[in-house]
């Protein structure tokens, strides 16, 4: 995958966000498998619902506060009118369809960009979804073991071997065996040169990791869904 195919990363965040958030207010649905109360005779009791999950509840809450916030803001970046009332899938639309025009000023684009992977990523876990791995080329700079992975959703590089062990005395690896030495996006570009890797290639695993399970990205997939 070049890099001049790959999906605006914005794009296929606030793409990802707008396929699971509906997913959200199924999730506060009760349940239909639980049983009724039992009549005992005595003046009939509704049963109780499925307890809500507050957590669920909560997501919903911030990250439709999130996107009227986000697309206001970019609204009144670019001069433009207030944006009208709509649902948080109409204003992910909405806000999918100006990419191009947010592109033109780098600052509100990276702005956009981190607000939509963070939602997205807030939403992921919410749901219960497990952040897939990407596996990329080098050899981790402290074992020597082909074991960085990138995980998209955090822009995280992680050496996956548990025997992976640095020479600071002081790091975590020499005393808890559940950690992980990690390299933030910012960190790939030395990471990449301590390892003989390709900064363009993590960068790229970051994206593929919003594949979906048709093997398209979920940018290409919204696009198709509007052109309906």
């Amino acid at each position: 995958m070049t890099t001049a195919n790959r999906p605006d990363r914005a794009a296929v965040w606030l793409g990802i966000l707008l396929r699971q958030f509906p997913e959200l207010g199924r999730e506060l649905a009760p349940s239909r498998t639980a049983r009724p109360a039992m009549n005992t005779g005595r003046a009939p009791r509704t049963a109780p619902s499925a307890p809500i999950r507050l957590f669920i509840s909560d997501t919903i809450r911030d990250l439709t506060d999130g996107v009227v916030e986000l697309e206001e803001a970019v609204c009144d970046k670019l001069r433009l009118p207030r944006p009208p009332r709509g649902t948080v899938e109409q204003r992910l639309t909405r806000l999918i369809a100006g990419l191009d025009r947010i592109g033109d000023d780098p600052v509100l684009a990276e702005h956009v960009r981190a607000e939509a992977r963070r939602m997205a990523r807030r939403c992921s876990l919410a749901l219960g979804d497990a952040e897939t791995p990407v596996r990329v080329r080098g050899r981790c700079p402290h074992c020597d073991s082909v074991s960085l992975r990138v995980f998209p959703h955090r822009e995280t590089v992680l050496c996956v071997n548990p025997g992976c062990r640095c020479a600071d005395p002081a790091c975590a690896c020499h005393s808890d065996a559940r950690h992980r030495h990690a390299w933030a996006r910012p960190q790939w570009r030395g990471l990449a040169e301590a390892t003989e890797g390709d900064l363009a290639e993590m960068a790229a695993a970051q994206d593929e990791g919003a594949y979906d399970e048709r093997g398209e990205t979920t940018c290409e997939s919204v696009n198709r869904r509007m052109s309906r």
